[in-house]
């Protein structure tokens, strides 16, 4: 990059120029106010680096509470669009569980795949922990909560970070690095991680603490490398191709939670 002119600002330019539309002034008077005005050129620019560089900042930290309200506008207008239907659909709901509960017992139900819940083209968020992205469909997130002070609680598993304060509700705060990969989790690791954003789950008062918001994708069930089988790391329902990140299953996840279960730990 080019060194910037001393005169690069108008008002240094004019006042050099105005200086020399004046009376001949003796030598060393015309070398005083020439060094004077280089060094308010010195000083102004290094006036603006400054404001550029808090700009940059400051412009980074909006977008990631922009996309924070995104996201949270965009789930609480799920919810808006489904309460009608389900009021319409509730008596239907009923009959037909009634039916179900007389056809099957406990023991013979099984859980619905996250992918026939989802229908074809769904929404979802992208976030990031320690480097790894991590996604969560919109149906399935409670809101986003900025990190704030965390009470930590003990007796409980080494994954759950304590309970922060959100209006009048007790949050759970999961680490998410921690639960998700405790194999590569080290001192190294646990001091690198900034945790910014709360990522809630469904209805539930757990959520996953999360380093960086990327974006909400819109995928379709093609997108996604759907799990196979049942077993070890029910949360994880696939991994969404292109990305290649780990897709989860908020109801799993959370049943998982409840039961102080690792994302390794089998389910009884």
């Amino acid at each position: 990059m080019s060194k910037q002119s001393p005169f690069a600002r108008e008002e240094v330019m004019e006042a050099y120029l105005d200086s020399l539309l004046k009376e001949p002034e003796a030598p060393e008077d015309v070398t005083a106010r020439t060094a004077k005005l280089l060094e308010q050129a010195s000083q102004q620019m290094a006036e603006t680096a400054l404001a550029s560089t808090a700009n940059v900042n400051e412009s980074l930290k909006n977008e990631q509470e922009a996309l924070a309200e995104k996201v949270t506008s965009l789930i609480e207008t799920q919810k808006a669009e489904t309460i009608e239907s389900e009021k319409q659909e509730a008596h239907t709901e009923t009959l037909v569980e009634n039916q179900q509960e007389t056809a099957l017992s406990r023991s013979e139900k099984t859980k619905i795949p996250l992918k026939d819940t989802l229908g074809f083209r769904f929404q979802a968020l992208f976030f990031e922990v320690a480097g790894l992205t991590l996604a969560v469909p919109l149906t399935s997130l409670g809101g986003i909560h900025q990190i704030e002070k965390i009470g930590p609680l003990f007796g409980k598993p080494d994954w759950f970070m304590g309970v922060m304060l959100h209006r009048e509700s007790k949050l759970s705060v999961v680490d998410s690095a921690k639960w998700v990969m405790p194999e590569k989790y080290d001192e190294n690791l646990a001091q690198s991680l900034n945790y910014r954003y709360l990522i809630m789950l469904g209805e539930s008062a757990w959520g996953l603490a999360s380093e960086k918001l990327v974006n909400t994708v819109n995928l379709t069930t093609d997108d996604v490398k759907w799990r196979e089988s049942t077993g070890k790391r029910p949360w994880l329902a696939g991994m969404v191709k292109e990305k290649m990140c780990a897709l989860i299953d908020v109801e799993e996840l959370i049943s998982m939670l409840n039961k102080g279960l690792g994302s390794n730990d089998q389910t009884p």
